[in-house]
């Protein structure tokens, strides 16, 4: 379906779309979700290197948390620290009101923030066993050039 867009007086012809800053390291991005997990306490942070096994993304970064306040308060600790720093929003969100599993799609990275069970049963360090795994050390700063 073809969109049209009609200007009106003081208006640009290009479409109100998100901003999206294209000379983003999905690397960097990764790292960065990593680290606003740890902020809140999240555990068992895995990152997942996936560019030579998926076009689904380039890296997949996995964490626990351990109630449904906490899984919220992490969905929330990476959608403000990838907006402040990368101006980037989501290009969706699922699984906020199940609870159990929540994952922010953000094109070439994709974060899984699980239930000890939801992480256990869906496996997905299993799945992606050939996956390089990149290292994260908790609590540590500033690993990502801000």
């Amino acid at each position: 379906m073809t969109e049209f867009y009609l200007p009106l007086p003081n208006q640009s012809l290009e479409p109100n779309l998100p901003q999206r800053n294209h000379h983003i390291d999905s690397r960097e991005l990764a790292l960065l979700i990593a680290e606003a997990g740890d902020d809140r306490k999240a555990d068992n942070i895995v990152i997942l290197n996936l560019e030579k096994l998926s076009y689904l993304a380039d890296y997949f970064v996995i964490m626990t948390g351990f109630s449904q306040p906490q899984l919220r308060a992490i969905s929330l600790s990476i959608d403000n620290k990838v907006a402040e720093y990368f101006h980037l929003n989501p290009l969706r969100v699922e699984g906020k009101t199940e609870g159990n599993w929540i994952l922010h799609d953000y094109g070439d990275v994709i974060a899984h923030v699980f239930l000890p069970s939801a992480r256990e049963f869906y496996g997905l360090e299993a799945f992606w066993g050939g996956a390089e795994r990149i290292a994260f050390n908790p609590s540590q700063t500033n690993q990502v050039q801000h």
